[in-house]
């Protein structure tokens, strides 16, 4: 698969909040890790820090629309599904996901394994095909510890070709995709460098700076990051990534995000 370099077709990014937004490409309405909560505390898995939710979202659920599928990177952390967002995957005809996350959750999920694609139809005719790619939610060897997630590339006749990250905190992961699938019109790269006491001093995503080295790596034109705001493990923000993306040569690449706000890229 290749870069659809010379597409014309817009792809607009809506911030929801966290790692919430709704993506627009070829008439197809996608949304990333529901999370439709109020601030409040959530106990992590397995017992451990509880993860606090500092602001809600700037678009409720039900301002949302129909969408044709959600794109869930995985469901064991509530920072990524919160119990809206468990509600909000009642009503949706497909959820893309892990494994484990279609045996927990069960419903419309479906597992998209690593190279695996499913085609949406688009109004124009043609489809957009969705294809599963690793992520690595911390350093080598700790899945056990922190689950299993998924990332996901876009792509399609005439539509830009978008990498979204999921949970990832792996430049090798990176690589990998940016070798089987780059360059890239557009990378959707959840950032925040999240620390948690699970793995104390350890990044569970990108940090900022990794981010910027990620956008270099995948060859992408443009970078709309997710994931750095609105919860107190996130240890980076929005300042942190810009200030990362100008000391690495790359502002224009970077389209900050605005909460309720929406974010059109041009592919071509």
């Amino acid at each position: 698969m290749t870069s659809s370099t010379g597409a014309s077709a817009p792809f607009t990014v809506r911030y929801v909040g966290g790692p919430t937004a709704v993506l627009e490409t070829g008439g197809v309405r996608l949304l990333t890790d529901p999370t439709f909560d109020p601030p409040g505390d959530y106990p992590a898995p397995g017992g451990g820090t509880t993860l606090v939710k500092t602001a809600g979202p700037a678009v409720g659920a039900a301002e949302i629309g129909p969408v044709d599928a959600v794109l869930l990177s995985h469901d064991q952390h509530a920072d990524n599904l919160d119990h809206a967002g468990r509600a909000f995957l009642d009503g949706v005809p497909l959820t893309l996901s892990t494994e484990s996350a279609r045996q927990r959750l069960g419903g419309t999920v479906r597992a998209l394994a690593d190279g695996e694609s499913v085609e949406l139809p688009r109004p124009d005719g043609g489809a957009l095909r969705i294809t599963g790619v690793p992520a690595q939610h911390g350093p080598d060897g700790t899945e056990h510890l922190v689950g299993e997630v998924t990332g996901f590339v876009l792509s399609g006749d005439g539509l830009p070709t978008v990498y979204v990250s999921g949970d990832n905190a792996s430049l090798d992961v990176v690589r990998g995709i940016a070798e089987r699938f780059g360059p890239f019109d557009v990378a959707v790269l959840f950032a925040g460098g999240v620390l948690t006491p699970l793995l104390p001093g350890a990044f569970l995503t990108l940090s900022s700076a990794w981010a910027a080295q990620a956008a270099e790596i995948l060859g992408a034109r443009q970078v709309v990051p997710l994931h750095f705001e609105h919860w107190q493990h996130f240890s980076e923000g929005g300042d942190a990534l810009t200030e990362a993306f100008a000391a690495a040569g790359l502002s224009d690449r970077l389209r900050m995000p605005k909460p309720g706000g929406s974010v059109e890229v041009a592919a071509g």
